[in-house]
């Protein structure tokens, strides 16, 4: 069973279990656009993809996931573009979304965070509903994966129709680089330190448990040093950049690319890679490109 499945039995089991479900490989439909204004850039980026409502039905509760970890205003890269957030609000409602949900389980006091991040005000504006997470919501089940075999997860992530994980690429100093994968970490409690010891292998138990419905990567912005909290706007590129699709692994291998290294460089990738839970091998992926994709 996966996140899908939860949802199905979520009503009927008082307390679940859920085994792992490692998927398997499929063609997939990738975008990477390029272009300076993320409203006008992502509307173009979906219309390629099929439409939003490809995604997200009428009637459907939404999660739109940033990265909002840290107290930084938006011109440090070190969270998701606000701009990001709100297109993406938009379009889920425009799709006929009963409900858009954001929130993050943040590195730092959340007040501050959602607020300096812009991420807040931006989302409220476009119509979703921002709430800060809930110690007491968070519930421990069964990921079945082959690091994490149990975890605390936030049960408003468990509950929800879609999630689109909208992550920022950048530079983390443990793992590389920070991008789909290891945004989910944003959607679990506990000790969340203790997944660094086998970061690659826990990584990917996250990404077979929760399969987003779509992966959004913002790299309007991109961190090069420093991360993931940065603070130094010389380490900030911007390159106007937006990939979207439902491979997370191929999402996060096409970051890994616009970033400069090799994708074997981010341990989950290639993890996630051998599971079947998509393809990273670029050339296997029907993308579109649009713009003047760096």
């Amino acid at each position: 069973m996966d996140r899908r499945d939860f949802l199905r039995f979520l009503a009927a089991l008082p307390l679940l279990q859920v085994g792992s479900a490692w998927g398997k490989r499929t063609p997939v439909n990738l975008v990477v656009a390029h272009g300076p204004d993320p409203s006008l850039l992502l509307p173009q980026a979906f219309e390629a993809l099929g439409g939003m409502k490809r995604y997200v039905k009428r009637g459907d509760v939404v999660l739109i996931k940033p990265n909002m970890a840290w107290d930084r205003g938006p011109e440090y890269a070190a969270n998701t573009n606000p701009q990001v957030v709100a297109a993406l609000v938009r379009l889920a409602l425009d799709a006929g979304a009963k409900r858009v949900k954001v929130f993050d389980h943040t590195c730092e006091d959340p007040r501050r965070v959602y607020r300096r991040s812009g991420i807040m005000e931006a989302a409220k504006r476009a119509g979703a509903e921002v709430s800060y997470v809930n110690p007491r919501r968070f519930r421990r089940v069964m990921i079945g994966g082959e690091v994490l075999k149990e975890w605390e997860v936030y049960q408003d992530a468990l509950e929800v129709d879609r999630i689109i994980n909208v992550p920022v690429l950048k530079h983390h100093s443990l793992a590389r680089l920070t991008m789909g994968m290891k945004n989910l970490m944003g959607l679990i409690g506990g000790k969340r330190s203790q997944l660094h010891w086998r970061l690659g292998e826990s990584l990917a138990d996250l990404a077979a448990f929760f399969k987003p419905d779509l992966v959004v990567l913002d790299a309007t912005r991109v961190l090069l040093a420093g991360g993931p909290q940065g603070g130094n706007l010389r380490n900030v590129r911007r390159m106007d950049t937006i990939v979207i699709g439902k491979d997370q692994v191929a999402v996060d291998t096409w970051g890994a690319r616009i970033f400069g290294i090799e994708p074997e460089e981010v341990s989950c990738i290639p993890i996630a890679h051998r599971r079947g839970l998509g393809e990273m091998d670029l050339r296997r992926v029907r993308t579109k490109r649009i713009g003047d994709v760096p």
